[in-house]
């Protein structure tokens, strides 16, 4: 199997003129082009499971419509997305981020999905999204170190309670570096797709390793790799992977004499 993970910032584009005249007015911008980019790349690489950071869910940027709809509408994938925030924030009630959301679009059966929200942080959604053989955690961490810590925490318990394999991907700022995970993969036994330890941010340039693919030893990782493609300030990473034991495996064993 395949899994995308793409912080594609609002599909608002990067690089030159980003936030030309004003500041910040790049997270503004249309988006209906650098979608379209979005999609043709996401359909050129083929993934049967995609995690969405940063994607909006129906402001005047996108034309009041869900873009990780539109892209689950156009490439037949189902689709889960929620805004980032929590009810009680104060994000809610403010226009376009209010629809600052994050989403799972994949091609398998989705028998379970589940909103879990971060104790700290302004940034607080998990999307858990149970699967045939595994369990998906998508997040984006906070961009306070201290509240990083305790939201690992927290995410370390809903790992440690989950049955299934697990992958956890999301964009996590670890800005210190990607040793700030140490105690979370020992503490809750999973590992990194990107042994390399190949950064993805900013994709003009890489030096940082902020985005991440993790996942339980049950899982193989048959191929990983991040594309030189520049259509939001992050890389996208793409990783191959497959069961050391799957469920079809143990069914066909169960009935072959």
């Amino acid at each position: 199997m395949r899994i995308l993970l793409y912080n594609i910032r609002y599909a608002t584009g990067h690089l030159k003129g980003y936030h030309k005249p004003f500041p910040f007015i790049g997270f503004f911008k249309r988006t209906e082009v650098n979608l379209q980019r979005i999609i043709n790349f996401i359909r050129s690489v083929d993934p049967d499971i995609i995690g969405l950071i940063e994607v909006d869910s129906g402001s005047y940027r996108s034309r009041k419509t869900c873009q990780a709809e539109e892209i689950s509408n156009i490439l037949g994938y189902n689709c889960i997305a929620e805004t980032k925030y929590s009810e009680k924030s104060l994000a809610q009630k403010v226009p376009i981020l209010n629809r600052q959301s994050n989403a799972l679009l994949t091609r398998e059966r989705i028998h379970d999905n589940t909103f879990h929200y971060f104790r700290e942080g302004v940034k607080r959604l998990i999307i858990k999204t149970e699967l045939e053989e595994a369990v998906i955690f998508l997040v984006h961490l906070s961009l306070k170190y201290r509240h990083r810590q305790h939201q690992l925490e927290y995410l370390h318990t809903l790992v440690r309670r989950t049955k299934k394999e697990v992958i956890v991907a999301g964009d996590f700022n670890t800005f210190f570096g990607s040793r700030e995970l140490k105690l979370f993969l020992a503490a809750s036994n999973l590992e990194s797709a990107n042994i390399e330890n190949i950064p993805s941010h900013p994709s003009h340039s890489p030096h940082r390793q902020i985005d991440f693919i993790l996942h339980s030893p049950g899982i193989s990782i048959d191929n990983f790799y991040i594309p030189d493609v520049r259509l939001s300030d992050h890389s996208p990473l793409i990783c191959d992977f497959s069961f050391k034991s799957s469920v079809a495996a143990e069914r066909f064993s169960a009935v072959t004499p």
